[in-house]
């Protein structure tokens, strides 16, 4: 019996185990079958709980995780005081609620775990100078491919085929080659990342860079953050698109989504930064539809859609943060679903390594060529943990299975708490925060005060 299902026989015994010995073990793959939800936490044994005034009246408990509110939704509290077993039922019914807790994200918790064995990561941070160039070749690409669709009727199997192979690849390798600038990891200078992300971004063929970065790193700072996370779906959404006509709508055009949900959950300050973005992207545009034609500028949109729709690359949107195995996660667990998934498959090869997700997370300060040797050297943190063997398959499993859906995220209410999320997130991160020394993140901090004062 492994120490998971201790945690759910015997409070008592967890507990020990809890102030005596790592709450983490190394499992090693061969000697073990394959890993389960249940098999392993997200949250490490000496992670710190966040309290919020949801939790202020909720009896106190010597088990460090045993506040009932700290995983189960509110639709599913009631039945954990008369059923203190967890329950796993053959048949699980649809999830109508996220998976709500108040602890604090698992990254940080991790990350100091992992700097105190292995001090030796902090020489895989910095900057990595073969973004550049890996980047431009792939904008040579995509403006070389356009010149020669420049001709094609749209709804030929040529122009359709080239935007899904070629072009939508390739523009996800842009939009992850964005992400990696968004953490300062092309550049040794943060505007010089800002700058070169709008070279970038001119296949998309609409501005794109300036809005994704800082959403980007309010993502990383208030993971799961209900009113600052703009990556976790609405309730409105869950709610409309739960079944699977409303799951194939969304993965489907799950790009819009993203697109689009930002500016509905949070505003932020229109910078000379986002201006010269989509100065720079519309004069482009201009110049191709003037000099190729409109076909070409319609090559760059179909790849960007393509790139954020039912594309084996675009199933990373949905296998980092969506908790699919529902039916390994306890309806009465005093165990949070792990939150974020890594995938370690050949993908990788064309998304800057952004499969390394857990990894991505824990230290996104390190560049994405990197990130495999921390895999290698925390392999004992990494190795227990939970992840995916295909992106394809993810996607197929979020459409058609009737237990996985825009539900199954993890979501905390932090934001509700005496600790508001800005002050928390500096207390936290203060020595090896993802943020520059410019007005861009001043703007934000900004407008995470504002939104936390409301």
């Amino acid at each position: 019996m492994n120490v998971y299902s201790k945690i759910q026989r015997n409070k008592d015994e967890v507990f020990s185990l809890y102030t005596t010995g790592p709450f983490y073990l190394p499992i090693k793959p061969e000697n073990h079958s394959p890993l389960r939800i249940s098999d392993s936490s997200d949250i490490l044994g000496d992670t710190p709980t966040i309290q919020s005034s949801a939790t202020e009246d909720a009896p106190s408990s010597d088990f460090p995780d045993s506040s009932p509110s700290s995983v189960l939704s509110a639709s599913e509290t009631s039945s954990k005081a008369n059923s203190p077993e967890p329950n796993y039922p053959d048949e699980l019914p649809k999830r109508s609620e996220f998976f709500w807790t108040y602890q604090e994200e698992p990254h940080r918790t991790r990350r100091m775990q992992i700097l105190k064995a292995h001090p030796e990561v902090t020489k895989l941070c910095g900057y990595e100078p073969l973004t550049k160039y890996v980047i431009s070749g792939v904008v040579a690409l995509q403006f070389l491919t356009a010149y020669l669709l420049r001709n094609s009727p749209f709804f030929s199997l040529k122009f359709l085929l080239t935007s899904y192979v070629i072009g939508a690849t390739a523009n996800q390798n842009v939009f992850l080659c964005i992400h990696e600038l968004s953490h300062n990891l092309g550049f040794k200078k943060p505007i010089h990342n800002r700058l070169f992300a709008i070279f970038a971004n001119l296949p998309i063929g609409i501005p794109y860079s300036a809005s994704f970065r800082p959403y980007h790193l309010i993502h990383h700072k208030h993971l799961g953050d209900a009113s600052l996370d703009t990556d976790l779906p609405t309730t409105l959404e869950a709610f409309v698109l739960q079944n699977v006509a409303g799951k194939a709508f969304f993965a489907t055009f799950q790009i819009f989504f993203y697109a689009i949900r930002p500016m509905f959950v949070m505003k932020l300050p229109f910078t000379y930064i986002h201006l010269l973005n989509v100065i720079v992207q519309l004069v482009v545009d201009y110049i191709v539809v003037k000099t190729w034609g409109m076909k070409a500028l319609l090559y760059f949109i179909t790849s960007s859609f393509l790139a954020g729709s039912l594309h084996p690359c675009a199933g990373h949107f949905i296998a980092e943060h969506y908790v699919m195995d529902v039916g390994q996660t306890g309806v009465n667990s005093d165990i949070p679903p792990p939150e974020t998934y890594s995938y370690y498959g050949v993908l990788n090869l064309f998304t800057y390594n952004v499969g390394l997700h857990n990894e991505h997370h824990d230290f996104p300060f390190i560049p994405w060529t990197r990130l495999p040797l921390l895999t290698q050297i925390a392999c004992e943190f990494y190795e227990p943990l939970p992840y995916h063997k295909s992106w394809t398959k993810v996607i197929w499993d979020f459409v058609l299975d009737d237990k996985v859906s825009l539900w199954c995220r993890v979501k905390r209410g932090v934001s509700n708490g005496s600790i508001q999320p800005i002050s928390a997130a500096k207390k936290i991160d203060r020595a090896k925060a993802v943020r520059d020394d410019d007005n861009g993140d001043e703007d934000i901090e900004k407008s995470l005060r504002k939104k936390s004062a409301e």
